[in-house]
Parts: C-alpha cells; sequence; structure tokens
C-alpha cells in the first residue's frame, strides 16, 4: 500500500506521534495528507491539544474563540513566554495568563511567543484584576524592555513599543502620548474581564483595536518591518492578564 493509500485510523496513529513541525511537512508533501491535516477538530490535533494543554484552559470560557483543537493548539504556541517578561511576572499553568507579584515601585511586562514581521494577525487581551493606574496593551520588539523600576507607561517608552493605555485612552509611543484612542466624545474606560481584540496587519504597518466585537479605528501607523510581538505592561499587585492569538482577522 502506498503511503498515499494509508486509512485515517492508521495516520492517527502516526501521526499523533509527531510534533507539530513534522505535522506540517507532512501537509506540504502529500495531498491526501494535507486533506486528512486540514481537518482541525480531528484526533490528531485533538490528542496534541490534550497533551500540551493543561486542563483547566480546555475547560475553561477562555478559549472561547478558539472553536477547533487545531486553533487552541495555535494559541498556545503564540501564549504568552515564560522566558520574555519582568522577573515580576509568571505564567499561570493554563498557559495563556500571567500573574504580576505584588512589587512596590516597577512596572512589568511581557510579549508572547511568536512575533510577526508578515500577514495579518489578531489576538484576544482580557485583563482579570484591577489595572491600577497604568494598563498598557499593544505590541514591541525584542528590543523593548520587559522591567522598569518605578512606574511608568513601560510599553509605549520607547521607540520599540506601541501601547493603549486602558486606564485614561491614551495612546503611548517613543516616551510621549500620542493620541486619545478611541477618537470619541466621552469614550468608555475599559472594564475589567472584557475582551480586546488586538488586530496587526503587517502589510499596511498599521495597529488597531476592538472591544465588544465594535472597531475602535487604527491606532498606530507606519510601524517598521521588524518582527513585532503581543505585548502588555503592568504596575498593579497580583493583577493577572490572559492573551489567546485568534489567527488572520475577519473583515467586516
Amino acid at each position: 500500500m502506498a503511503y498515499d493509500q494509508l486509512l485515517p485510523q492508521i495516520l492517527e496513529i502516526i501521526f499523533s506521534y509527531l510534533d507539530i513541525n513534522d505535522l506540517r511537512n507532512c501537509s506540504l508533501v502529500c495531498k491526501n495528507w494535507y486533506k486528512y491535516l486540514n481537518d482541525e477538530n480531528n484526533d490528531v490535533w485533538r490528542l496534541h491539544c490534550v497533551r500540551k494543554l493543561a486542563e483547566e484552559a480546555l475547560k475553561s470560557d477562555l478559549l472561547i474563540n478558539c472553536p477547533t483543537y487545531k486553533a487552541k493548539l495555535r494559541a498556545f504556541y503564540h501564549a504568552w513566554n515564560p522566558n520574555d517578561c519582568s522577573r515580576n511576572i509568571y505564567i499561570k499553568q493554563n498557559g495563556f495568563s500571567l500573574h504580576r507579584n505584588p512589587v512596590a515601585q516597577s512596572t512589568d511586562g511581557a510579549r508572547g511567543k511568536i512575533g510577526f514581521k508578515s500577514g495579518r494577525h489578531c489576538w484576544e487581551v482580557i485583563w482579570e484584576g484591577p489595572l491600577g493606574t497604568i494598563a498598557v496593551v499593544g505590541i514591541a520588539t525584542k528590543e523593548a524592555p520587559v522591567q522598569y523600576n518605578g512606574y511608568m507607561g513601560l510599553l509605549g517608552n520607547d521607540e520599540n513599543s506601541w501601547g493603549w493605555n486602558l486606564v485614561d485612552n491614551h495612546l503611548l509611543h517613543n516616551g510621549d502620548t500620542q493620541n486619545n484612542y478611541p477618537l470619541l466624545n466621552n469614550a468608555p474606560k475599559y472594564q475589567v474581564g472584557e475582551r480586546i481584540r488586538v488586530i496587526l496587519d503587517c502589510e499596511d504597518n498599521t495597529l488597531a483595536f476592538e472591544k465588544n466585537y465594535e472597531f475602535l479605528g487604527v491606532a498606530f501607523r507606519g510601524l517598521p518591518e521588524k518582527h513585532l510581538y503581543p505585548a502588555v505592561s503592568a504596575v498593579y499587585g497580583n493583577t493577572e492578564v490572559s492573551m489567546v492569538y485568534l489567527g488572520s482577522p475577519l473583515d467586516g
């Protein structure tokens, strides 16, 4: 029997032992394998999902907008990077939420595991604890710092980061307050637990946000052609922030 004619039950067993990179390579060399792996809810993706993701994450509403096993697995591989965050931050067991320890006179940030230099990308940020006086959501390059002694808008404090301070609705970049955002009269402030969608368009070099499924407009233009990472910075002790990567944004 040719390899491209293997029964789905056999493919399932074989593919369940391969890592993600090997699965990607398999999908590129055989049309039947591509078709099988393109089913994002088959047992191969389910098994990989169960092995990698904490049961807490799979059973919670955190991944409600990741409808398939492959989408949940993709979100995990894009989640906060435990090796690229402030020393005052740790990533919780669910793999998607960070916890800032109650350290005085410190501003602390974190980046996602994967940065983007091409394509269009969308992810959700959910602030699950008090905002404090400064709570910034946005993007950063690898050169941006993730910790500062004192309280400040760390994300947006230099040329390598761009952020939206949810507390006062200001945009921050290069150490300056750029504009009010969104551009609405008496724009409502962020409420803890609301889902913000961050939309990065590396083709148009723009960053935009949505809240409660309402598009708030483009926040930043002219972004550099560098790898840009999902990022946040926080000052409030014991606050928690979750990030879930969703893939390409849906227009309309």
